[in-house]
């Protein structure tokens, strides 16, 4: 019989408090035996580390109900569509198979996966995970996907690999928000390996139950949950490993108030706004903002040597 230990921040579906109920045919797949070790590659190696593999104790609670999933499904921020946050409809146009993600870079072994054959491959679970954008509002959501150290444990990093770099859909006939010039589009983002190999870090391919919709990222996004939300790119067709770190989309617009790091932190305003509370959509109740959203106690060690940089814009 196998026994599936939840980790620090998993909640088990019968303890989440749901504002609307979740749908019965969604279910928690035991693939978290053989990700142990997949969520453990070191930055300097790629390998495995058991150290780093070690379950993190106690059990994160969000402490929240479950945001209601046509507001998570109706309330996106999603810039190759527009700029208003009702671009649902009209994402909805975009084709999301055949669908194919390049893995590149500094790996040892470059694949282009067709995203079914990916979901075959992966171990897929579900998370529910606090979700906050730097416009300081939140959401709580129940994600399926897998984690990306599965991912990157298949193509093997190099042992030049620093940063993991991820370039999302460019698509014009779909998406109008890519005529708008002064965007420096494609969408990219990036996180360290340190950071991507995470046990937190997420590929989620799926909602509340369902395939990912198209307004929310899919067929295949990043959620990060400890950083604010622009970090978490949506539609991906390419991952690369490289050496060097990548400009990243809003960075480049605007690097005073869009940093590479962008960790959620309440005593750090946003140049035009306080983070210090944060409004749920569904319910418009301001609660308090907590540090790295919450997931300190797994992720703040990412960070010890590195204190001296602007970590939380």
């Amino acid at each position: 019989m196998l026994i599936r230990r939840l980790r620090g921040w998993e909640l088990p579906e019968g303890e989440a408090t749901a504002e609307t109920p979740v749908p019965s045919r969604r279910k928690l797949m035991a693939g978290a035996a053989g990700f142990a070790l997949a969520s453990a590659l070191t930055p300097e190696t790629g390998r495995a580390d058991s150290a780093v593999a070690k379950s993190a104790a106690g059990r994160f609670d969000p402490q929240r109900p479950l945001t209601p999933e046509r507001d998570a499904e109706t309330y996106n921020n999603y810039y190759e569509f527009g700029t208003d946050k009702d671009i649902w409809e009209d994402a909805k146009a975009l084709p999301l198979r055949p669908w194919a993600v390049v893995v590149d870079g500094l790996v040892g072994k470059p694949q282009t996966f067709a995203i079914d054959d990916l979901l075959a491959r992966m171990p897929i679970e579900e998370r529910v995970y606090r979700h906050r954008c730097v416009e300081a509002w939140a959401m709580t959501v129940p994600w399926s996907g897998f984690p990306l150290g599965a991912l990157l444990a298949a193509v093997e990093p190099q042992a030049g690999a620093k940063y993991v770099r991820f370039e999302t859909l460019s698509a014009p006939k779909f998406m109008p928000g890519l005529q708008e010039p002064w965007y420096p589009w494609p969408y990219i983002e990036a996180l360290t390996l340190a950071e991507a190999a995470n046990e937190l870090t997420f590929l989620a391919t799926g909602l509340y139950g369902k395939p990912m919709p198209p307004q929310n990222g899919g067929p295949i996004r990043l959620v990060v949950p400890w950083k604010y939300g622009f970090k978490s790119a949506k539609a991906i067709v390419r991952i690369s490993l490289v050496d060097k770190r990548p400009a990243t989309f809003w960075q480049t617009i605007q690097p005073r108030e869009y940093g590479f790091w962008a960790n959620v932190n309440p005593n750090v305003a946003h140049p035009r706004w306080s983070q210090a509370s944060e409004r749920l959509i569904g319910t418009s109740e301001r609660v308090p903002t907590q540090i790295y959203n919450g997931y300190g106690a797994f992720v703040a060690s990412l960070y010890a040597e590195r204190m001296k940089e602007p970590l939380f814009m």
